[in-house]
Parts: C-alpha cells; structure tokens; sequence
C-alpha cells in the first residue's frame, strides 16, 4: 500500500515539475494519441477457474516530455478511459453460505454481465533507442476509477487500477508513432469497500499517437 501512495507522490510530482517549467503549463502538450487494450484473466501467469474476465479498454492520451537521462528518454501521459468488461463467476462456492442472502448473490454473480469502468490514469515511460525510427518501451500506470456494477470479487463505486506494460514504439512518419505492446494489470479498491479480491490480467495493446508541436 506504501509503494502504491509513494507511486502516486511520484507522478503528481512529475506533472507539477512539468508544469512549472513551462509557461503554458498542463497544457504544453506534446503529442496526443489514443490506444487500445484487450486482456483477460486466461494466462500463463493468471488462470482462475473461479471466474472468467476481460476487458476491452479505450484510452485518449495527452504525452508531455518530461526530459532524458544519457540514453532514456522519459514520457508523461494522462489517459482518460473507459474499460469495457465482461465477468461471470463460474463456481457458485466461491459464495459462502455463511453470506447473507448467499443463495440470491449465485444467482446473480454467476450470470454473465457486462459492465463499465471509467477511469482517470497516470502513465509513466522510459524510452531507449534501439533502431533509428524503432524504441524500447517501459511504461508504468496508475489510476483511480469507478466501476458500475458488483461482482463476487469487487465492490461496485471506486476503485484503483494499476498496470505496466513492455513493448516497442516505431516512428511511421514525421509526426506519426506507434505502439505495441504487452500489459499486465490489476484492478481493486484498497479495501475501501468489501469485497476486494478484485482482478488481476494479462493482455496486448496497440496505440498511435501524432506530435502537434
């Protein structure tokens, strides 16, 4: 929990650094993009026959350079989204009878549903050259969210996303890049509201992104 408020310290300073070292502050952007993002708990690293779960997610982003070290070039960006996800509990003993009202809360977490979760992230990157057009990416996310609806394994209402990606970007033109990229993320709510097993996936990206100054 330390390392998550720590995380939050660090990227709000970031954005506050850029910000004063600019005369047009947040809105000095330097490129805008949008990217997306399907993952699902059926992995080699998460594969949990409680339940199935994935989620289609559309990201707008704003990047802002926040300088380089030696050979690492280093990114804000600030990614309104809205996941799209789809969840269904697949064994009803995951619901204790010792719960209240157990037998109506089967009944309606093992229903397949479709909900929403809309979210405000933080992401962080480092960038190291590797060909002339091609970079390295690492890239690190963490937001606070609101998602629509119960589940066995997460409260509905707020809610933390986190995640961290590896991939490649590739410059296809003058002003043009693009993004791919493999993610590996986690969805819960501190223990802020019970319950709080919360979700935890692996998925692929893609993303373009246009620099306008």
């Amino acid at each position: 929990m330390k390392i998550i408020f720590l995380f939050i310290t660090l990227l709000f300073g970031l954005t506050i650094i850029t910000a004063q070292e600019s005369k047009k502050g947040l809105f000095n952007i330097k490129k805008v993009g949008f990217l997306y993002n399907n993952a699902n708990e059926k992995n080699f690293i998460f594969d949990d026959k409680d339940f199935s779960y994935s989620t289609n997610t559309y990201k707008l982003q704003a990047f802002y350079n926040l300088g380089t070290w030696k050979s690492l070039k280093f990114e804000l960006i600030l990614q309104p989204q809205i996941q799209i996800l789809e969840h269904q509990l697949l064994n009803k003993q995951f619901v204790l009878p010792s719960e209240e009202n157990y037998q109506e809360k089967r009944t309606e977490f093992t229903t397949l549903k479709t909900m929403h979760l809309y979210a405000f992230e933080l992401g962080f990157v480092i960038k190291k050259k590797i060909l002339n057009r091609l970079d390295y990416l690492i890239k690190m996310g963490l937001g606070i969210a609101t998602i629509d609806t119960r589940t066995e394994r997460l409260a509905k209402g707020f809610t933390f996303i986190e995640n961290a990606t590896l991939g490649l970007s590739y410059n296809l033109a003058d002003k043009t890049f693009l993004s791919i990229g493999s993610n590996i993320g986690h969805v819960s709510n501190l223990d802020t509201q019970k319950p709080n097993n919360g979700y935890s996936f692996v998925g692929f990206e893609i993303g373009i992104s246009y620099i306008i100054k």
